[in-house]
């Protein structure tokens, strides 16, 4: 076999096997004869809380002067509104309480939001007030916090304020995924207060929409692997692997011009 044959196939092979496909970067494609419909029904399930959760709890009344015990005076501040949640809101302890004025230790540990806001407010009319006061109380979560790692432009934990948060989006927030980043088996790890699931989803697919872990819940961890071609280090675009092949054939010409001698 001629050398130029032998260079000619080196070429070829670095060249073809090194590129990223456009195929592997293009967000919910249709693939095969498989349809989605147009209005796909949500089915994730309720966010339950868990230990080490911060809970942001707001009571009203007619008499604002009744309540001003349970609100939080935020004020004017120089710390940050994540920091103050975190100093002045209400969080889960270890035994799955919260500890609120008058009412003591609340045990919201496997609560959704919605169970914990009927919980609080049929406490304080138990006991504490009558109907006529008009009570009225408000419970969210202190931001949608969740984890982004692996190949993403940038990684860490996100705190986004909205109450529905879904992959594309917290992706989009880290600024988007690489192109060395398999879009083809991200894997979200889920926290639940018996333990954890790790899901898998390609969102090169549109049936990502009906996966279970397309819609986030809180504390999720999203982990996007590195695809083959980093760990070879030929390059992500022809370019790229154009300039890996120039060099590999200047250096195996040196090589081979030196042996010659």
């Amino acid at each position: 076999m001629s050398i130029r044959i032998l260079y000619f196939l080196l070429f070829t092979g670095i060249f073809f096997t090194s590129c990223v496909p456009t195929k592997d970067l293009i967000y919910l494609q249709k693939k095969g004869d498989s349809e989605v419909n147009s209005i796909t029904p949500i089915g994730n399930k309720p966010y339950r809380l868990l230990t080490n959760d911060i809970l942001s709890i707001t009571v009203k009344a007619i008499d604002p002067k009744l309540v001003e015990i349970f609100n939080t005076d935020f004020g004017v501040q120089t710390a940050t509104s994540d920091q103050l949640l975190y100093l002045r809101g209400y969080s889960v302890d270890d035994h799955g309480n919260i500890r609120m004025p008058i009412l003591g230790e609340v045990n919201v540990l496997g609560f959704t939001i919605e169970e914990v806001r009927q919980k609080i407010e049929m406490l304080l009319l138990k006991d504490h007030f009558k109907p006529e006061a008009g009570i009225y109380v408000t419970v969210k979560l202190s931001g949608f916090k969740y984890t982004v790692n692996g190949e993403v432009v940038n990684t860490g934990t996100k705190t986004l304020y909205q109450d529905r948060v879904n992959i594309m989006e917290a992706i989009a927030n880290s600024g988007d995924i690489t192109v060395t980043g398999d879009r083809k088996d991200v894997k979200v790890i889920r926290q639940f207060s018996q333990g954890s699931e790790t899901f898998s989803i390609d969102l090169t697919n549109e049936k990502a929409v009906q996966s279970p872990a397309f819609y986030l819940q809180p504390n999720d961890y999203i982990y996007v692997k590195p695809l083959k071609q980093k760990t070879w280090g030929t390059g992500k675009t022809g370019i790229e692997s154009l300039g890996t092949i120039i060099t590999i054939l200047s250096l195996a010409t040196t090589t081979f011009l030196l042996l010659k001698k």
